[in-house]
């Protein structure tokens, strides 16, 4: 089990940097092979620790034995898979401060790949979003200096800095052949998760932009507004989570409980059976059972795909547009004692209420809905999804690869809000809205 003052994350973006745990190996002696398998592992630890002291004894220069430890725990973590990660004391409180809906910086998530700093989702109303920088964007330089060579967490502390300094940042894009320099000035970045509004005076809108530690307090804050403001004419909820990279998976579960009136949320199964968790609702739709629509794309990952897929296999809500990220599986923020930061570490793929593992596939739409897409847009507007990073945990059966992530800037031409709008109203007609609400998962 994990120690209580582990907190578990969920989202596309890793994090970055590291330091030393040591534990003793647990030694099982049920034979020769696990007496021969132990001592391989010492061997391995041996070697390990002759090549540390002869880089520091030899190397031209002398070392910095931390950035030593740093750099060997970082390839160690880096070989597993693109969502474990090591954080130092000042990452760990970095990473405190973001999941509390407030930090310092440009306003973007971000991801390692091939050496580079990719953008999987500028954050609304944030300095990068003003900017123009877009999901899918490769970032090669900060001020002159090349990302090559720098870990995650290198490049990511760079592009913090004091509140009102600049910083710039040389961008490739699909189907430009020349970089795009692009000068941000940095800011306070406070993450409005939800936001709400009515459209018309019949059906209310949620946009939710990730999942932090005041995430479900403004969701069901929004539920009741946009309620009473409504009163008899309100027709439905359409819950917008397209490029939401995710976040907590508490703040998921509570998300999807407030429009759940029973039945199992999410589980997360880990290497060994008896570290299954398995979460469930607790009595009380905030909706009383109004129509539900979920918009989702290729931008949404993880903790966005626990709430699409518990409130699809209920049939709770209808899903509409492209199919997700495919992120399926559940990171554990393991502090390491005073001082010396922590350890994001993959422990456990998560599955829906039916059972469904989405990683590496995503959660399918029941109403896929494509966006028409501007043509200088076409070559930057996939998502390449989970199963394109390289390392990534397998998936079961199938992998998927692409989807649309693409939302246009003005809602008159977003054809999947359209679509779900028209539903509610009942301009058009679908067989997948609404759901049979009597069918329960298997």
């Amino acid at each position: 089990m994990m120690r209580k003052t582990s907190l578990i994350l969920l989202g596309a973006a890793a994090g970055a940097a590291l330091t030393l745990i040591t534990t003793q190996p647990r030694i099982v002696f049920d034979g020769s092979s696990a007496k021969a398998a132990a001592a391989d592992t010492y061997r391995q630890l041996s070697l390990f620790g002759d090549v540390f002291e002869r880089v520091r004894s030899d190397y031209v220069e002398k070392p910095d034995d931390s950035k030593l430890v740093e750099s060997a725990i970082n390839g160690m973590l880096a070989g597993l898979d693109p969502h474990s990660s090591y954080m130092d004391a000042k990452s760990f409180r970095d990473m405190q401060v973001q999941t509390r809906g407030e930090f310092g910086g440009l306003g973007i998530e971000v991801t390692m790949e091939d050496g580079l700093i990719k953008v999987v989702a500028p954050i609304d109303d944030t300095p990068a979003a003003k900017a123009g920088i877009m999901a899918n964007d490769v970032i090669t330089h900060l001020d002159d200096e090349p990302v090559q060579g720098l870990t995650l967490n290198q490049a990511v502390e760079k592009m913090r800095g004091p509140v009102n300094t600049k910083i710039r940042l040389k961008v490739m894009r699909k189907g430009s052949d020349k970089p795009v320099e692009i000068s941000i000035t940095r800011d306070i970045i406070r993450v409005r998760s939800v936001r709400s509004n009515m459209n018309g005076d019949d059906v209310a809108y949620i946009r939710v932009t990730q999942f932090n530690e005041q995430t479900t307090e403004g969701v069901r804050r929004a539920i009741a507004d946009l309620g009473n403001s409504a009163g008899d004419k309100l027709k439905g909820y359409i819950i917008d989570i397209r490029n939401n990279p995710g976040g907590l998976l508490d703040q998921a579960i509570s998300v999807s409980d407030a429009f759940l009136e029973k039945g199992e949320i999410v589980s997360t199964r880990g290497r060994n059976a008896e570290e299954t968790q398995r979460f469930n609702a607790r009595a009380g739709d905030m909706t009383k059972g109004k129509p539900l629509i979920v918009l989702i794309n290729g931008g949404s990952a993880s903790a966005s795909e626990i709430v699409a897929g518990a409130l699809q296999d209920h049939k709770r809500a209808t899903v509409i547009g492209t199919r997700s990220f495919g992120k399926g599986s559940v990171q554990t923020i393991i502090p390491l004692g005073s001082g010396n930061g922590a350890l994001r570490l993959t422990t456990a793929r998560y599955f829906t209420p039916s059972g469904r593992s989405i990683q590496a596939k995503g959660i399918t739409p029941d109403i896929e809905v494509l966006q028409d897409v501007p043509e200088e847009l076409k070559a930057r507007t996939d998502s390449r999804g989970e199963s394109s990073l390289r390392g990534h945990l397998k998936g079961e059966g199938q992998e998927e690869t692409g989807s649309q992530s693409y939302v246009p800037p003005d809602p008159k031409n977003d054809k999947a809000l359209s679509t779900a709008l028209d539903l509610m109203r009942g301009v058009q007609k679908n067989s997948a809205f609404p759901p049979n609400p009597r069918a329960v998962p298997n």
